[in-house]
C-alpha cells in the first residue's frame, strides 16, 4: 500500500554546467510528492500525514523554500534536487512498517523527475 503527500516551494537557481537558457538565474514554483510504501499499523495508518508533513517541512522545505538552491546543491537540476531530497529523507522516513518509496519533483507544471532510490552502476562506477 502507498501513501503520498504533496508540497510546494519557490526557489531560484541556475545551472552552472549547462549552456542554454537555464544557465541564467531564474526561479520556479516546484511541486514535490513524497510516497511511502508500507502496511497500516495498529492505528490503521502507514504514517500519520501530520508526521510526514513535519518531517518533510523540517528537512527539505525549510531549506529550499525561498532560497537560492545553488547554495545547497551544486548543479541543481531537477534530477539532482530529487537525489538531494532522497538523501535527506531516506533514513527519517524508514519505520518498522514503512519506507520511502518514491519522490517526484516538478520543475514546471509539465516537466518532472521521479526517483525511487536505486543506484545503477553508471551512477556510481566505483561501487561506493
Amino acid at each position: 500500500m502507498f501513501i503520498s503527500k504533496e508540497f510546494k516551494f519557490d526557489a531560484a537557481h541556475n545551472l552552472v554546467n549547462y549552456h542554454g537558457k537555464c544557465e541564467k538565474l531564474h526561479g520556479h514554483t516546484y511541486k514535490l510528492r513524497i510516497t511511502l510504501e508500507g502496511k497500516p499499523d495498529n492505528e490503521g495508518m502507514i504514517l500519520d500525514f501530520t508526521e510526514l508533513k513535519k518531517i518533510v517541512n523540517d528537512l527539505v522545505i525549510s531549506k529550499l523554500d525561498h532560497s537560492y538552491i545553488n547554495d545547497t546543491i551544486y548543479q541543481p537540476s531537477a534530477e539532482n534536487i530529487s537525489l538531494w531530497i532522497w538523501k535527506m529523507l531516506e533514513a527519517p522516513l524508514h519505520g518498522s512498517n514503512y519506507h520511502l518509496y518514491e519522490i517526484t519533483v516538478w520543475e514546471t507544471e509539465d516537466a518532472f523527475v521521479t526517483y525511487r532510490g536505486h543506484r545503477p552502476s553508471w551512477l556510481n562506477p566505483c561501487g561506493l
